[in-house]
């Protein structure tokens, strides 16, 4: 993520304007774009391939009372916050839909740096992993259908986008998912099953990335794939990804001590409404505050998902270049917080269950 920001017109754009202009020409970066949506896609696919929100391990109440709570507080937060933001920021789109994607982006939890984390700390065989990596694998789902069904509705003709999405899930959870369990794919038919429902969800005006998720969140429990497909898109193709996020963000563009206040609000809502939100949801569910706080950190991780998210609201002209900006500086500062976070909160190793 900083070397995306870095390479952009944030720092390497301004310093040195001739070798940014060689090293990314204006004609080659529809290549670049290209081959990053092909890393988006196989990534989201491994993603859904890892959700399993009803594994909850004996902690569903607790579990499913935090994914609840840390996606509603910051979703409303959010709202609240969309409404002075819409006028400056917002591309022309009407205020609904730029309230409910403001909304659905504050609430992303990003599911694979914080299964990452976990497993770095060992914490993902106690309580407080089962929990956090519960809650984030409910709030991935729940914000991923949202989003999908966000960008139906601000479609020009949207019902039969909505319809369409309606009867491609339901045929994707009910006929697929049962089918693939009896017939399990190899993995050149579950990348053909993965391409075809990224065309198929573009096809119908949604987005490719959510037919990629929903690819994965279909596949048999106990399939794997090789490690070399995961290596090949976290170390070739996601850096892509990061270094074109990075050619869209200008920090530049975030002038005058109101836009900064504005970015200063929305890091402040995005993390009071993940950490304590959650936090206080659970410490309800009668769990030490330690405890609490510590998923609460966990959970407010935002990550690779928060800049896909946001890329979707740049193209789909949803957020101004300038939000996109400040949107960015948030995921920055939420993903960067929580192992510091967590090491203040949680200093003692937790045993294992």
């Amino acid at each position: 993520m900083i070397a995306g920001i870095l390479l952009g017109p944030s720092l390497l754009g301004r310093l040195a304007p001739q070798a940014f202009t060689h090293l990314f020409p204006a004609d080659g970066l529809g290549g670049l774009n290209a081959l990053s949506q092909i890393g988006l896609i196989l990534f989201l696919f491994l993603v859904g391939l890892q959700v399993r929100p009803h594994d909850t391990r004996g902690h569903a109440k607790p579990a499913f009372a935090a994914s609840f709570t840390s996606m509603l507080a910051p979703f409303l937060l959010g709202s609240l916050l969309a409404v002075p933001l819409h006028t400056e920021f917002s591309s022309g789109i009407a205020l609904p839909a730029f309230t409910l994607f403001f909304g659905a982006a504050m609430s992303i939890t990003a599911f694979p740096v914080l299964a990452r984390i976990l497993a770095e700390r060992q914490l993902l065989n106690t309580r407080i992993g089962a929990i956090a990596i519960s809650c984030a694998a409910v709030d991935d789902v729940a914000s991923w259908c949202l989003l999908a069904f966000i960008l139906a509705a601000s479609a020009a003709a949207w019902l039969p986008v909505v319809a369409g999405l309606v009867v491609y899930s339901a045929v994707m959870l009910y006929a697929v998912r049962p089918l693939l369990r009896r017939y399990p794919p190899n993995l050149p038919g579950a990348l053909l099953l993965l391409l075809a429902s990224s065309w198929i969800t573009e096809t119908i005006g949604v987005h490719a990335l959510f037919g990629a998720f929903l690819a994965g969140l279909v596949m048999p429990r106990d399939m794997t794939l090789p490690a070399s497909l995961e290596a090949f898109t976290s170390t070739l193709l996601l850096p892509l990804f990061f270094a074109f996020t990075g050619l869209r963000t200008s920090i530049a563009l975030v002038s005058g001590s109101r836009q900064w206040l504005y970015c200063a609000a929305i890091i402040a809502v995005a993390i009071t409404g993940k950490l304590f939100g959650c936090a206080i949801a659970l410490r309800i569910s009668r769990l030490p505050w330690r405890d609490s706080l510590a998923v609460g950190a966990l959970v407010n991780t935002r990550g690779l998902i928060e800049l896909v998210i946001l890329n979707i609201g740049l193209d789909r002209g949803i957020i101004s270049p300038t939000l996109f900006s400040m949107m960015v500086l948030m995921a920055l500062v939420t993903t960067f917080m929580t192992t510091p976070l967590l090491a203040i909160i949680h200093s003692q190793p937790e045993t294992p269950e």
